[in-house]
């Protein structure tokens, strides 16, 4: 909306032509990009660009037009490629984030959330990991942290599950491949609500995360909900929603 106001100041776009894309809750950027501007207004969540199937040019042109963007799944080469095409000026920030392949564009500050926390099993699933962490972060989360706590070492996970706990986290986003057991333990041990995020980290027949996938839905710890293989955006999201449910509360 914000958006669409600022190209009308500019003379950018007639008043006509304002109007029809309020109307179409949508902002079309020549023939390929219709951008969802009233996402956020009508699901809780802004619509965010990933990037795989879409030209560095379709990326740079949706950041200059929306302003406050989250791209997914973005590889260093073209981020440098695409922040070196942005002037943003003052107003904006863009910060790119390598490990979990985002970059966040924004102005100011997000509402502060709450607390959540995301384990990985292992240090393979990290990236997954990261997306969600960077993804709830940039959306007002404060978000801890435990990476490689996976089951093959199960001591390793009750120190810092027991920091997040009395660290008040309302949600945990438990990112996991190979059998992906690490969510049952954890959503066996806690009283919060648990995501589980499958990875394809994996081989023979774990390999794609299908393994981890079936696991993690045939779980027999309640309490557990799962996104696909690789979603760390989507686990991110459904924390947030959860969060924003707690403070409405």
């Amino acid at each position: 909306m914000r958006s669409i106001l600022r190209e009308l100041l500019r003379g950018e776009i007639s008043v006509e032509e304002a109007e029809r894309a309020i109307e179409s809750a949508q902002l079309k950027l020549g023939d390929r990009v219709r951008f969802d501007i009233l996402r956020e207004k009508r699901t809780g969540f802004p619509e965010a660009v990933f990037a795989p199937g879409k030209s560095d040019e379709d990326i740079i042109n949706i950041i200059r037009t929306v302003g406050d963007v989250i791209v997914t799944r973005l590889p260093p080469e073209r981020a440098e490629r695409i922040m070196d095409g942005l002037d943003l000026g003052d107003d904006y920030t863009a910060d790119y984030h390598e490990t979990a392949r985002v970059l966040a564009v924004r102005s100011g500050e997000p509402e502060r959330l709450g607390r959540i926390g995301v384990l990985s099993a292992g240090t393979s699933d990290i990236p997954v990991a990261e997306e969600a962490r960077v993804v709830a972060e940039e959306s007002g989360c404060e978000v801890l942290t435990a990476y490689d706590v996976g089951v093959a070492g199960i001591h390793r996970l009750l120190e810092p599950l027991q920091d997040m706990l009395e660290s008040d986290v309302k949600v945990l986003i438990v990112v996991a491949g190979m059998e992906g057991a690490l969510p049952s333990v954890v959503a066996g041990l806690v009283d919060v609500p648990v995501i589980a995020v499958p990875t394809s980290v994996g081989y023979g027949v774990g390999e794609g995360g299908f393994a981890a996938l079936n696991s993690m839905l045939q779980s027999c710890s309640p309490g557990i909900g799962v996104v696909n293989i690789d979603n760390g955006f989507g686990a991110a999201v459904l924390a947030v929603k959860i969060l924003r449910a707690f403070a409405g509360d």
